[in-house]
């Protein structure tokens, strides 16, 4: 083999071992994929993606750790069945670069495209898990499950029964919106509640 030869075969060989250098890398929490119907994949965590209304949301619950951020009753098994639960302060910074916490605006333009607030939850409501089986129809793929909530004195409550998500959107008085879809009606009620309740993240972008 001439030496030119050599030298052209050890830079292939070079170039092939950095590429798969670089894929062993991974990406950490830098999301991959996504962008209309599909996935992307954050920290390893594969999540579905549906666009409804111009906007791409998670159609699933944010499971992504932070401070301030906790399982159902402390029980990993309820982060993979329903995502964490998280602080409003939390949940403003919990999404992924290019994807950001929805704000009231766009929870009702989501509700509204969904049929308004008095039948919208039938919609979009996951069609299992919801207690007695007063699940929903699912058809936008938004797919709401009922991960419960957290209130400020750490007690869990509602898994099953009740879903909220939280806005970015505070109301004035030292508390924020949020979305909350029960398993006993169609309704998707707006409500204020203090910042240091846990409640799931929807993200959006």
């Amino acid at each position: 083999m001439s030496a030119s030869v050599r030298k052209v075969a050890g830079l292939v060989a070079a170039v092939a071992l950095l590429a798969v250098v670089m894929v062993g890398c991974g990406e950490g929490d830098n999301p991959t994929g996504g962008g209309g119907d599909g996935t992307v994949t954050i920290g390893g965590q594969s999540y579905r993606t549906v666009e409804i209304g111009g906007l791409t949301w998670m159609a699933e619950n944010l499971n992504r750790a932070t401070s301030n951020s906790w399982c159902y009753d402390d029980d990993n098994s309820n982060c993979t069945k329903y995502g964490r639960l998280y602080t409003w302060e939390a949940a403003k910074t919990a999404c992924p670069s290019g994807w950001r916490l929805p704000t009231g605006a766009d929870w009702n333009s989501l509700v509204e495209v969904a049929g308004g607030s008095s039948g919208a939850g039938s919609k979009l409501k996951s069609t299992s898990g919801w207690y007695n089986n007063d699940n929903g129809t699912d058809d936008f793929g938004f797919s709401a499950l009922p991960g419960g909530g957290r209130g400020t004195g750490g007690t869990f409550y509602s898994a099953g029964y009740h879903g909220r998500w939280w806005s970015a959107t505070e109301d004035g008085s030292g508390n924020a919106w949020l979305r909350d879809m029960g398993y006993n009606g169609d309704y998707v009620y707006e409500r204020n509640l203090a910042l240091g309740y846990g409640f799931s993240v929807r993200c959006v972008r």
